[in-house]
């Protein structure tokens, strides 16, 4: 995209190479992943709108295969991070090391952490303690680490693709407000179908096992990713559905005068800018990918619960009646 205002023949080039990137990225993926589409489709429109994910199911589903998969599909740098309990901050960033070079003189150089990569796995993320979970939050928000006092930016693209197991199982620890926030969506994982089990069956215990192709050479993996996201932004967004936004946010926030009843007695704090920033780009993929240059009203509905539900922040009472995040944003999607 130029800086120059596009024609319509070439806004029309540009959307149908979107959706053709799009699909052929989804279709290689399909060819690992079983099921799982909506995962697939929305961890991919999180990625071309520069966010990142969180993926929460229970061990055994795929997430981390899912992860590795559209890495390599991508062409992309790919790192694992098992996310363990003794698991430093510097094992995550990198750290400063002391060496000798041939003349005998001593010196510090900084060796970098697994985080320089293009597509980092956070493995279990929620099984590390809060201040190992805290050495991401930089990283995640400015794309760069700082490590005694040196500032070092991180590859581009950077997008983390976090895994993590619902909070009830042993040996967890909830993430924090911050980290959570940096996250544009959070997916769950769903069990399979038995007919989906099968076919999984089939595919992984036989004696070939798919993997996931590049589908981009190295040098047009980078350029094909920022037209697609330069061409995000350039998504035409009506006032009123501007305002339309603004209102939903507002409803969801407890200290708002607009804030519903159920949001005003369960909800402590509500989704803050990062949020309405991760419907509107989430909804402007959603949009490209229906051929359209301007938002609807749907596309805001669409992304509204993967964008929502790590936002809310519930109370006790909450948990005592057995209200979750998902049905208030429910409720408040059906009212519309």
């Amino acid at each position: 995209m130029n800086a120059n205002t596009p024609s319509a023949q070439d806004l029309a080039a540009a959307i149908a190479d979107f959706k053709s990137n799009f699909t052929r990225v989804e279709t290689e993926v399909a060819r690992v992943i079983v099921g799982q589409r909506e995962v697939v489709q929305r961890t991919l429109a999180a990625i071309f709108a520069g966010g990142h994910v969180l993926l929460e199911g229970v061990p055994g589903l795929g997430k981390t295969l899912l992860v590795k998969s559209i890495a390599n599909t991508l062409g992309l740098v790919f790192k694992r991070i098992q996310f363990t309990p003794d698991l430093m901050p510097s094992d995550v960033t990198g750290t400063q090391i002391l060496t000798e070079d041939d003349s005998g003189k001593r010196r510090f150089v900084f060796k970098q952490g697994p985080l320089f990569a293009n597509v980092v796995l956070a493995d279990e993320i929620n099984r590390a303690t809060p201040k190992t979970q805290a050495a991401l939050l930089e990283a995640m928000e400015e794309r760069q680490i700082t490590v005694l006092n040196e500032t070092h930016a991180l590859p581009k693209p950077f997008f983390v693709l976090a895994t993590q197991n619902p909070v009830e199982l042993e040996g967890t620890y909830p993430l924090p407000e911050a980290q959570l926030d940096r996250f544009m969506m959070k997916l769950i994982v769903p069990s399979p179908t038995s007919l989906e089990l099968k076919e999984i069956l089939g595919r992984t215990t036989g004696t070939i096992v798919p993997e996931a192709r590049p589908m981009f050479a190295n040098h047009e993996i980078l350029s094909a990713m920022e037209r697609m996201r330069a061409l995000v932004r350039h998504v035409l967004v009506a006032e009123p559905i501007q305002d339309m936004l603004v209102r939903m946010v507002a409803e969801l926030t407890p200290s708002s005068e607009h804030a519903r009843p159920n949001v005003k007695r369960y909800v402590r704090f509500g989704p803050g800018p990062r949020g309405a920033q991760a419907i509107m780009l989430s909804a402007k993929v959603a949009a490209l990918l229906d051929s359209r240059i301007n938002l609807a009203f749907e596309d805001l509905q669409s992304v509204l619960l993967p964008c929502l539900r790590h936002r809310l922040i519930l109370n006790f009472e909450a948990e005592a009646d057995g209200v979750t995040g998902d049905k208030i944003i429910e409720e408040l999607r059906g009212r519309r």
